[in-house]
């Protein structure tokens, strides 16, 4: 009988995670691709915050999840 160190989150939690990391630079990546003067256009004012808060929810969810095989 092998005693594992049991990590704190399965194999999925981790692959949401990282998910999330990609969408919430996604949307940093958006905002900076505005040409408006200061940002102030939709990509930078709308599209690229809304994309932000979904990689966050993307997150939350990540550690909210229960995965089976981490069991």
């Amino acid at each position: 009988m092998e005693n594992k160190p049991k990590l704190a989150f399965g194999r999925k939690n981790y692959v949401l995670m990282l998910a999330g990391i990609a969408v919430l630079a996604l949307g940093f990546i958006i905002m900076t691709l505005d040409d408006q003067q200061y940002g102030l256009g939709f990509m930078g004012v709308t599209l690229g915050p809304m994309i932000v808060l979904a990689g966050f929810v993307i997150e939350i969810f990540a550690i909210l999840v229960k995965d089976k095989t981490a069991e």
